[in-house]
Parts: structure tokens; sequence; C-alpha cells
């Protein structure tokens, strides 16, 4: 007899990894099926109120609104609202928003727009909100006296220096406090002296008891409180003292209920407080059984990129970049502006998958999957970027007239790219007449071995015009080229009978005067010139490249000049642009940012 297909295999059957087989495994077994959801992240008592929860899973997202979410961030987002989306779950956002000094709402809002563009949402039935830790800071701070009345925690009043030092290392275990043998009653009453402000910032911090012998040092009683008089962008002055994050962190996940806390492979050592803070809350009754599970996974290296918050932020400040949002820079709001699709870094996230050890992601492979996702999408057109004129010497004589213009047309994505049954883009129009821009590498007067564009006497075509035949140039007084000169083969236009009655040994592409549109064009490369920018501790400011950005005046045909912000394209023979999201159509120029070439040429 066959074997049902098990509920819990996604739909897509995307390749397996870890925490896909842990979250079928837990599906299989029921871990979290006896789980109660009240439509609202709360305690035990709130929950048990509720229904049974109809997300079969929950994830969330968690960042800090300190700073621009980055290529990293993205991986992290596709991996937690990809999985709960996957198995019939729900993906909370949340802002861990514990670090009053450095947290703004300029923040908060740029993670909701990332998390929108990137194609995901929130939403669940009866509850839209996005979450966010200082709405819990009662509940926490009722749980932190929860864990002194069961003697597991101790207000700490020893000097930063003396609880460094007590700490211990990795080969000497650390020494007791001599604050940790307070009472229950002296520890409460010092606790909330702590709470109304009648110590100094730094004075005193509470601590978790666990073990100061412990061989995980992070196990060694955690500070889980510290005094910080700052105002909060959420809660303004009503605190001032703090949760510290390892403290916050669970008791978000588990005030809302989440089955697998999915973090990166810094917090594995993290992991044993978690589940230890998680146990404790629980015996006393105050968060639901059974208690959320956390998983790391390898964070994001990818080559050519730094993704240190300090030195994105360095690189805004000195003005190696023009902010957040230049397109060089590895955050989501500058990739986007670059020209990346939320298509192609979802690609890219289930292209490098999930693992448990750290590896090295070349850049060509988010390339690559931009490459692909454009392939089909991105209609093309021509541009000129180091132009120079072309004057069809003979254009009067064939058509009687120097002022003769003539309608060519070209098909907005090749046939190729072309579903069956999808109808095909109108084709682009544009002018060819007596003179037209090209490319200045497009004329040699003494070719090279192997040249098959223009020079004396060779044959070519103008993509989608004329074959022409060259017969020289002109020059200035330095010896630049300032005019080549051809005849143009009458009958030989594209698509028209006799067409190919002239055979041209190249095609090469074109702008005309008559209709071409003078752009600024901003052909951008990687930031940084070493794979390793910040390797071993260097200075990351010298590995930048200088030729990261190169802005150039070109012309474009008609159909790019009237193209929308954010809107992209396939220069023929460039590789794709993108119309600048803030300056297209803001000036006098259309502006185009250079997204990635045709192929990956970086170092050759």
């Amino acid at each position: 007899m066959t074997k049902p297909a098990s509920p819990a295999t996604p739909e897509n059957h995307k390749p397996s990894n870890f925490l896909r087989q842990i979250i079928e495994n837990d599906l299989d077994k029921g871990t979290y099926a006896s789980r109660r959801w009240a439509n609202s992240p709360g305690d035990a008592s709130h929950h048990a109120a509720g229904a049974p929860d109809p997300a079969k899973i929950r994830t969330r997202f968690p960042p800090e609104p300190n700073g621009y979410l980055h290529v990293g961030h993205a991986k992290s987002i596709c991996i937690n609202f990809g999985l709960a989306k996957e198995y019939g779950g729900v993906c909370h956002l949340r802002f861990d928003d514990t670090n009053p000094e450095k947290e703004d709402t300029e923040y908060v809002n740029s993670i909701i727009d990332a998390v929108k563009w990137l194609g995901f949402s929130w939403s669940q039935a009866g509850n839209d909100k996005a979450y966010q830790a200082s709405d819990y800071f009662d509940f926490m701070y009722r749980a932190a006296e929860a864990l002194i009345e069961a003697g597991h925690a101790y207000v700490d009043e020893q000097s930063a220096e003396d609880m460094r030092a007590n700490r211990g290392d990795f080969g000497k275990p650390g020494v007791d406090s001599p604050f940790r043998s307070r009472t229950v009653e002296q520890n409460l009453t010092r606790f909330r002296e702590m709470r109304d402000g009648k110590l100094d910032d730094g004075a005193a911090v509470l601590r978790a008891k666990i073990s100061m012998q412990s061989p995980n040092i992070n196990m060694r009683d955690p500070a889980i409180y510290r005094i910080r008089r700052a105002t909060h962008h959420h809660t303004g002055d009503t605190w001032c003292i703090y949760p510290m994050y390892t403290f916050a962190h669970p008791i978000e996940d588990a005030l809302e209920q989440i089955t697998h806390s999915i973090c990166t492979l810094e917090f594995e050592d993290q992991r044993p407080f978690y589940d230890w803070l998680m146990e404790r809350l629980c015996e006393s009754g105050l968060l639901a059984a059974p208690s959320p599970k956390q998983y790391e996974f390898a964070r994001l290296n990818l080559t050519y990129v730094i993704t240190s918050k300090r030195k994105l932020a360095q690189l805004v400040s000195e003005g190696k970049v023009s902010g957040w949002d230049d397109p060089r820079m590895p955050t989501i709001v500058g990739l986007r502006r670059r020209g990346y699709t939320p298509e192609s870094l979802r690609l890219f996230a289930d292209r490098i998958g999930v693992t448990k050890s750290d590896s090295w992601i070349d850049y060509s492979t988010l390339e690559g999957c931009l490459r692909e996702d454009l392939e089909n999408k991105a209609h093309r057109g021509m541009a000129v970027l180091d132009p120079v004129k072309l004057v069809l010497t003979n254009w009067a004589e064939v058509f009687g007239t120097d002022d003769h213009t003539e309608i060519c047309s070209q098909p907005a994505l090749p046939h190729s790219a072309i579903a069956e049954g999808q109808t095909p883009p109108p084709d682009r129009t544009f002018l060819i007449g007596k003179e037209v821009w090209i490319e200045r590498e497009d004329f040699e007067e003494v070719p090279p071995k192997g040249y098959k564009r223009l020079f004396p006497g060779n044959v070519v075509r103008l993509k989608g015009g004329y074959v022409i035949e060259c017969t020289g140039c002109v020059r200035d007084a330095e010896g630049n080229v300032t005019e080549v000169h051809a005849t143009v083969f009458p009958g030989t236009k594209s698509g028209t009978p006799g067409s190919d009655s002239v055979k041209a040994k190249a095609a090469i592409t074109w702008v005309a005067v008559a209709d071409g549109v003078s752009a600024e064009v901003r052909l951008y490369d990687r930031l940084f010139a070493e794979a390793h920018p910040d390797a071993g501790g260097k200075d990351f400011l010298q590995s930048l490249n200088p030729d990261s950005l190169k802005v150039v005046t070109a012309y474009v045909e008609p159909s790019l000049a009237q193209a929308q912000p954010d809107q992209k394209f396939q220069f023929e023979r460039f590789g794709y642009f993108v119309a600048d999201r803030l300056d297209h159509l803001a000036g006098a120029k259309p502006v185009f940012n250079r997204v990635t070439g045709l192929k990956d040429s970086w170092g050759k």
C-alpha cells in the first residue's frame, strides 16, 4: 500500500536542509500541536484562553532597528518567512528595540519597507501587527522579579572591572560575586530601586544565578538588566532600566508562541541560557509550554562585501559612498537602487542554501541570480556609452535629402524570452538618419587582427538598420577621431525584402542623432577591489575600488528615455541597467545605473 504524502512536506519540493528536517520532524510528532493562540502575544494565562493555534509553526524575523538591513538580513528574511509559508505557518516581524541609545524610527520604517519589498507579509487572521520588544517591557520586568523570588537572580553591585575579572576565562572558573548571597527580599528591594531611578547608571545590574563555574562562560551568571537613562524611541522615559538582549529575546519568542527560533551561529553559545530561562519561566507558570527552541545557521559571508553596521556607517559618514542607499552598498535599499529585484534575492537565498558551517559565497553568484531573473524580463534597448558621430556621406544621394529619416524597429524581448502563449510586448521603434552615434571602440583606422567592426573598406550592419561600408574618419588637431564616415547600401534595411543582399561581417549598436536622448549613465562596479576587504583586522578602507563608479554622458534610444524610475533594461552588448529610483526624470537628463554585465567579467 502506498504511503500518503506527509502534510509536512512543502508543496514546492525545495531541497531539504537541517531546518526543514527539524520542522518536518516536529510536525510529524505533533511537538507543538497542543499550543493555543489568543490572537496577540501574551503570557500563559493569556494564551490558555485562546483557540488552538491555526499556524502549524511560528517563526520570527527580529532585527534591532539600529541601522539599515543588508544582504545578510535578506537571507534571514527569506529563510524565516519562507519556511513559515512553506509549512502553513506565520512569521512575525519583531523589532528588538531593547537598546534605546542606538535605535530610531527611521530604521523601523526602512525594515518594514524592506520586508514588504522582498515579497513577504507578517499578516495573520485577526492580526497584522508588527511586534516590538518594548511592548513587552512590563512582562520582562515581571519575569525578572519572578526569577528573584525563585532564587534565580540577584542584584550585583560590583564594578564593571571586578565583574570582568571575576568572570574567569576559558581556562579558569569564575568567582562568586560578594552580592550573590543576598536574600530574596534584599534583591527585590534593590531591583525596585534600580527601576525607580535611585541608582546611577552602571551602579548595579541584575544577574541570573546559574553557576560561576560553568564551562560555558555565557552561563556564568549573565547580566539580564542594566540601568540606562536614555529616551527610548517608543516608550520615551518610562523606563531607566532595560533588559539585556539575551534575556529579552527568549521571552519575546515565548510571548509570541514562536516554535522555531532561527538565528545565526554567533548565538549558538547563548542557546543554553535561552533554554534555561524558558525552563525557569515555564516552571513559574508565567510562560506556556511547550517553549520555543532555538536553532542556528551559518550567516552569509559574501566576497567583496562587508556587512558590519559600524563599518557601513563609517562609509556613509566619511563620504566614501553617497548614503545608505548608494547602489554600491550591500544594504537592501542600496541593492534595490542598484537594480536588484526581490525575485533575484529570493533566488540567491534558495541557491546558497542553509548550513551549519561557515563558508564564503562568491559575489558572482549573487550577480548570476540577477541575470537569471532579468534575462526574460528586461526589455532590450540600444545605448552608446562612449559616443563618436558616424556620418553616412551618401545619404542625400540615396534618399534625395540629408534630412530624410526612416523608422526602424526591433523586438523589446527576443523570441526566446517569450513564454508559450504569452503575448509579446510591442516592438521598439526609433529613427535612422544621416548621422548616428556609435561606440568609439567600434572604429579602428588600422584594425587589429580579427577585428570585424568599422574600418576603411569593411562592411557592417547598423543593427536594425542599414548595411554600411566604412570609408574613413576625421581627426582633430590632437589626432582624436571626431567623425567616422561610411556609405549606406540602399535596399538593405533590416526586415525589408532584399535586406540580406549585401553580406555584413558584423552588426553594431547605434543611436540616431535625430531622436537619440542624452542620458547620465552611472557605471557601478564592486565597492571593494579585494575579496576579503577586512580580513585579519586590516583597514577595509584601503581595499576600496577606485573604479567602483564612473559617470558618463551617453545617448539612448527613445524607448529607454521613456522609462519609469526603477524600470530595468538590457542595454544591448553592455548588460543590465535600471532607471535610477530617485534621480531618473528628476532632472534634465534620464539617469541609469549599471546593475551588472551580461556575464561575469570581474578581474578579467
